[in-house]
């Protein structure tokens, strides 16, 4: 059963940053498990240079802007599995239900997160989930971003409950917000 941390914080916030070190104190193969599509040359820019920061580390790479749960069938040979991130993810998950014109709300994404958890939770090792902390800033002034900050904050929360450590990092620097085990 694996050992599930969830790291949130603001936007540029050392996140990633935080997961990759606390992925790399791990012994073992480690998966990154990218979310994030290339929508125009500064994000490929930006999706180059994380793939450069984990050139050292002895990372292999799946992209999977969706079925986060059906990858980690495939992950169960990695010590550690990263997915980064959540925030990212449900994006993807409301850009397809408008592409399609199928509706989206909390009930749907609650059940897509479940169905990832339970397949995080039968990895043998370490899973670690990024997520951009959404509920700290005002009431969005449009539909679509109040729908998409509820669907992330239920994401989160469902996550964070089923973790076993969570983590705030704020300006590079990580607290525990819950869990006592000696993760760092």
């Amino acid at each position: 059963m694996a050992e599930i941390i969830l790291i949130t914080g603001g936007s540029r916030s050392g996140k990633s940053a935080f997961a990759q070190q606390l992925a790399e104190q791990q012994e073992g193969s480690r998966l990154f498990l990218a979310t994030c599509p290339v929508t125009d040359k500064e994000m490929e820019a930006r999706i180059q240079r994380h793939i450069e920061d984990r050139e050292h580390g002895g990372w292999d790479a799946v992209e999977e802007q969706i079925d986060i749960a059906h990858q980690f069938e495939s992950a169960m040979k990695y010590r550690v599995v990263l997915v980064d991130c959540l925030t990212l993810w449900v994006n993807n998950i409301m850009y397809e239900a408008h592409r399609r014109n199928t509706p989206l709300d909390e009930d749907k994404i609650s059940q897509k997160t479940t169905d990832f958890i339970v397949a995080a939770r039968k990895h043998p090792g370490m899973v670690i989930f990024v997520t951009n902390e959404v509920g700290s800033g005002i009431v969005p002034g449009n539909k679509d971003a109040r729908l998409y900050r509820d669907l992330v904050g239920r994401c989160n929360q469902q996550v964070a409950a089923a973790s076993d450590s969570v983590f705030l990092v704020s300006c590079g620097i990580p607290i525990q917000i819950k869990g006592t085990g000696n993760v760092l």
